[in-house]
């Protein structure tokens, strides 16, 4: 038989069948196979035999009905670090069964909601074992957004910025979420017209419950915020270490300074004058890290999920940690009068601030105070509290001994951008009470230098072992990244050397030259934008930003995995007890440096990403009742569509849109970054002062939307057509001199080609 049977033809064939026969055998048995059209006839008369209760389609349960070649969807590795996935397609009333992944050599990585096709073989009491062919189409698209419900089934709106479609969800798709919840959803439908088609795969609750707003960037971003039980359960099975095997630096005037609401305190610091006569005007500088690496073992349970989050991850409501509470908060917290496991380093420097020696140990410390910086400050301007009075000698020796590095940073001369810190104050309910600059104090920079000063020192001790470790490596600004800094230097009336090997010093002297000026904020914003983004690596290639040959993290290792790897290579370097195989650095380790320094690279990128989205919708909420006020700012990006506006007050970056600009077309020139009015002559470009109107805020997205009232102290006079920027005022003094140079640069440029 090849012919589409009728209904009553199939209805018969199907009673005589024993079990429950796929749409593949019954397309065999009526000889239509590869004839898609006559599939897709014989799959609806199925459905309608089915409706009638006179064909039950056959259900894939635990154990079963899992093809031996068949499409699965990776989950992420377990505790055990094994590569779990699931079917890409399960329709059983059961769970899924276990299917552990096994990579080949050579294969590309990876990742959680990646699509493989596998070779997939039952093994009796541990479900599949999954041999992958060939990696698929990357993971699906995902969307986090408010759910909307319809009439058959609902509509997703995405919180992203710029995200203007809406995805459809079918009601068998919605996961019974609810109007107005907050939800994650995946990609299940490709279309070339009309929405995207998604399914809900998790509901996350209300987006207007205090602490959603960092609730949504760690969805959005994918950062691990719960602990699995078995790496609870070894936190919480960790003792303290003893002094055994360790020096004693009980004696040590050591003291931790962090914000006052920090928890955790993981580096503490003193100082002293050296009485040796041969380093006059020297100072003895202590600095003890706790020492994590003897609770978090390698390849233990915590080990593996601390490298999977690579680092902490900081919200103005919460932070999400690398290490549970029990270490971070506990037992690798130097609390004050608490005996404690570290590993410090005994660093000797000269009267002007140069470091002549360092030695490293593991040792045990009781810390004397917990200062927050406001009181280290006041102790060092002479106003002591009850905690520091007693401390006034050690707190002496320890400003002392920074007013030494001064000179020896002086002529090393590190990037000195000035960019001031927010500071957003939430209430009991979440709620953003202010917004502020955080203040620097001399007490930041002197813990800043001797954190510096110690990584430094590890870094060197490292190389001087041969040991493997991790480097942090700023890499100099790409040519053309320095080319557009010059121009807009020239622009301002200022000068960046050319013709030289690029130092930090250059730069400083930019910035300096800028300072108070009208385009300071312009210079430190375009410098920034200039430098590379800093990672880890296994090979050294300096520091440029701290103009440093030689650099490593080695002082949080609580927050930072890099930190973790840099201590167990000084333990294995050292030959520390109680015994240096179990908690220095592995084979497995150093193996795989170079894979732990792109991840952690990544999650570091991650977070920063995810801290500054949450920043922009806090900020954003806290403006929404603002709506039609007035602002002060500084064009602080310039792209086709329109213009980023940093604002004095808080900080927040809005955008003017290039449609309310007025009638007229604005030219984009990317390596100007500006926009020209065609008709009025106006040019807006970075730096440029201005004044604009809120006119939107989105809390959900972080978004601010701005109207420009002025430029450069001259009003946008309003079209005809009610629309602002047409027969503008074209830029005047300095700001019109600085177009015509960059003009002028642009036209050589160009016949030099």
């Amino acid at each position: 038989m090849s012919r589409i049977p009728s209904k009553t033809e199939l209805a018969e064939w199907l009673s005589e069948q024993d079990g429950h026969p796929t749409l593949r055998e019954v397309s065999r048995a009526f000889g239509l196979k590869g004839d898609g059209a006559a599939k897709i006839a014989l799959k609806k008369l199925l459905a309608e035999l089915e409706a009638d209760g006179l064909y039950e389609r056959r259900k894939r349960r635990r154990g079963e009905g899992i093809p031996p070649v068949g499409i699965i969807r990776i989950l992420g590795p377990d505790a055990e670090g094994a590569l779990l996935a699931e079917p890409a397609e399960w329709h059983g009333d059961a769970a899924p069964p276990r299917i552990e992944v096994y990579e080949r050599k050579g294969q590309p990585a990876m990742g959680a909601g990646d699509r493989v096709l596998a070779k997939l073989i039952a093994v009796k009491g541990e479900g599949y074992h999954a041999h992958p062919i060939r990696k698929l189409q990357g993971a699906p698209r995902t969307v986090l957004g408010i759910y909307r419900l319809g009439s058959e089934g609902g509509r997703i709106l995405p919180i992203d910025k710029g995200a203007e479609m809406e995805w459809r969800v079918a009601a068998a798709d919605a996961k019974g979420a609810r109007d107005g919840e907050l939800v994650e959803a995946e990609q299940i439908a490709r279309t070339h017209l009309g929405l995207p088609v998604a399914r809900i795969t998790q509901r996350l609750g209300d987006p207007g419950a205090p602490r959603a707003v960092s609730l949504i960037a760690i969805h959005q971003h994918g950062i691990p915020d719960d602990f699995p039980p078995e790496v609870l359960a070894e936190a919480e099975a960790a003792v303290d270490a003893g002094p055994e095997g360790r020096e004693d630096l009980r004696a040590l005037p050591l003291l931790t300074i962090d914000p006052s609401d920090a928890r955790d305190h993981d580096d503490a610091v003193c100082a002293e004058a050296d009485a040796d006569p041969a380093n006059p005007g020297g100072f003895i500088v202590w600095v003890a890290i706790a020492d994590v690496a003897a609770f978090v073992i390698p390849g233990s349970a915590l080990d593996r999920e601390a490298r999977r989050r690579g680092n902490s991850t900081y919200f103005p409501d919460r932070v999400v940690p690398m290490l549970p509470d029990r270490l971070s908060g506990d037992l690798c917290s130097l609390h004050e009068g608490l005996e404690r496991a570290v590993i410090a380093v005994r660093m000797v420097i000269d009267a002007q601030g140069e470091k002549r020696s360092h030695r490293f140990v593991r040792g045990i410390m009781r810390s004397r105070a917990s200062l927050s910086y406001e009181q280290a400050q006041a102790a060092f301007e002479g106003r002591f509290d009850a905690a520091t009075e007693p401390l006034a000698s050690g707190l002496a020796d320890l400003y002392a001994a920074w007013k030494a590095t001064l000179h020896a940073r002086a002529l090393r001369q590190p990037l000195d951008l000035d960019l001031p810190e927010r500071r957003i104050v939430l209430d009991d309910t979440g709620a953003v009470t202010s917004v502020a600059f955080k203040d620097r104090l001399d007490a930041h920079k002197v813990i800043e230098e001797f954190m510096v000063m110690a990584n430094v020192a590890a870094a060197e001790e490292l190389i001087a072992r041969k040991s493997p470790l991790l480097f942090r490596v700023h890499e100099e600004p790409a040519l053309e990244k320095i080319d557009a800094l010059r121009e807009v230097a020239a622009g301002a009336g200022l000068t960046l050397a050319k013709g030289q090997v690029l130092q930090t010093r250059h730069l400083n002297k930019l910035l300096a030259d800028a300072e108070g000026g009208e385009f300071d904020e312009l210079i430190n914003m375009a410098t920034l934008r200039s430098m590379t983004q800093a990672y880890y690596a296994p090979e050294n290639f300096g520091h440029f930003g701290l103009a440093l040959r030689t650099y490593a993290h080695f002082t949080s290792p609580i927050r930072r995995y890099s930190d973790l790897i840099v201590h167990r290579a000084l333990i294995r370097a050292h030959g520390w007890g109680p015994d240096p195989r179990r908690d220095g650095l592995s084979p497995w380790d150093i193996e795989n440096l170079g894979d732990t320094a792109r991840h952690i690279s990544e999650t570091e990128r991650r977070s920063m990403t995810a801290e500054r989205d949450t920043t922009d919708r806090y900020l954003a909420a806290f403006m929404a009742d603002r709506i039609g006020a007035t602002f002060e700012g500084r064009i602080a990006g310039v792209a086709r569509f329109g213009l980023f506006v940093k604002l004095d007050e808080t900080g927040a970056d809005g955008l003017v849109p290039i449609r309310t600009l007025g009638g007229e077309y604005f030219r984009h020139d990317p390596e100007e970054q500006t926009l020209t009015g065609e008709r009025s002559g106006l040019v807006l470009g970075l730096g440029q002062r201005v004044t604009v109107k809120l006119a939107e805020a989105e809390a959900m997205t972080g978004g601010l939307l701005l109207e420009l009232l002025d430029v450069e102290g001259q009003a946008m006079r309003r079209a005809r057509n009610g629309a602002r920027g047409r027969g503008a005022p074209r830029k005047k003094g300095a700001a019109a001199r600085a177009g015509r140079i960059k003009a002028r640069k642009k036209r050589e440029r160009q016949r030099g080609r």
